[in-house]
């Protein structure tokens, strides 16, 4: 039997139900989501400015000391390298709570760019938590949340972890109207949803037709 014959004939789509519509992709529901997307938002957002200047900025604890930044100061990736070592002090027992491939991931590549890692965790954060409230591109920033938390989870720090990255997944599937109360009502039709927006033609030569006698 050949890949020709078991290929397909026609293409069949199968639509979403209506339901699956009406709460990921009816603007009816985009005030859902706002609410959702500004928690997460301001979840990431108070974590990367806790980790920039080393001071809370949360409702409950604002302008508390929160540990030394980790980034811009003359110890650069040394909370890092701690977070790496409780890590990887969680990867031995019958059943580690880090798994030893990650284990390995995290000795071998995070702890020898500790300073590049602090940076890329601590603004990755922020931008996350800025695109999610603004409503800017949400379905991107909120699948880099997600891939965050995974690796936050990954390293055995559970926290708010699991509860920010199930919404943010929901706001990875809502990405047409997550954003609709925000900057992305404006930016996707520029762009495209998917992509035929008004960007992807601008420039396009205008045919002319030859003029008959």
């Amino acid at each position: 039997m050949s890949i020709t014959q078991i290929k397909p004939k026609e293409v069949i789509q199968i639509p979403e139900p209506p339901i699956a519509r009406f709460l990921f992709a009816d603007t009816r529901m985009a005030w859902l989501w706002l609410i959702v997307r500004l928690y997460v938002g301001y979840e990431w957002l108070t974590a990367g400015l806790d980790k920039l200047t080393g001071y809370s900025y949360t409702f409950d604890a604002f302008g508390q000391k929160a540990g030394s930044p980790w980034v811009f100061g003359a110890h650069d990736g040394a909370a890092i390298k701690g977070f790496v070592a409780g890590a990887l002090a969680q990867t031995g027992g019958a059943h580690p709570a880090v798994q030893g491939w990650y284990g390995a991931f995290l000795q071998n590549v995070v702890l020898p760019n500790a300073t590049v890692f602090a940076y890329m965790v601590t603004f990755g954060e922020i931008l996350i938590g800025l695109g999610l409230i603004f409503g800017c591109l949400t379905g991107i920033a909120a699948f880099f949340g997600v891939f965050m938390n995974l690796n936050f989870l990954l390293a055995g720090a559970v926290s708010i972890n699991p509860v920010i990255g199930v919404l943010a997944m929901f706001l990875v599937i809502a990405w047409r109207i997550a954003g609709y109360w925000g900057i992305d009502r404006y930016l996707l039709p520029l762009l495209g949803t998917p992509w035929t927006g008004s960007l992807r033609h601008k420039g396009t030569p205008t045919k002319v037709s030859p003029a008959t006698s």
